[in-house]
């Protein structure tokens, strides 16, 4: 069952360590915006992106298979269709505590494998406007 409830989301929220899956370079772009906004707060960012160098100042890996940094929460801006493969990747560490879809995408069935093996998941949201919401100005 997907994470809906704001105390999971804010305990979620309390991991530091964030792989963004499809990070980008372009500054007017969701995958560039939302995690610079969660670098600002604190957030130790890991770029996963095959196609840069480097994002925000820190080195861009190919897949996380790739990344040697501990990940707790691993944040995706990929199309739906690709999320299987990428939770595939994260099931295969034994760091990632958290698979997180961006607003806009979700896949049900990749939802349940990470579930399955001992993921939270969270689905269709955006990690920014909830940590404004529940971490910045807590709302409920």
């Amino acid at each position: 069952m997907p994470v809906e409830d704001n105390d999971e989301l804010r305990r979620i929220l309390g991991y530091d360590r964030v792989a963004v899956v499809g990070a980008s370079t372009s500054y007017e772009k969701a995958a560039h915006i939302v995690p610079a906004y969660l670098q600002r707060h604190g957030y130790k960012i890991i770029p996963v992106n095959p196609n840069a160098d480097e994002v925000l100042g820190k080195r861009a890996y190919d897949s996380l298979a790739d990344v040697a940094e501990t990940i707790d929460i691993v944040e995706i801006f990929r199309p739906s269709e690709e999320i299987p493969e990428i939770v595939e990747q994260a099931v295969a560490r034994d760091d990632v505590k958290v698979i997180w879809m961006q607003l806009g995408i979700r896949n049900d069935e990749a939802a349940q494998t990470a579930e399955v093996a001992g993921l939270d998941v969270v689905q269709d949201r955006c990690m920014k406007i909830e940590h404004g919401q529940l971490i910045r100005h807590p709302m409920d």
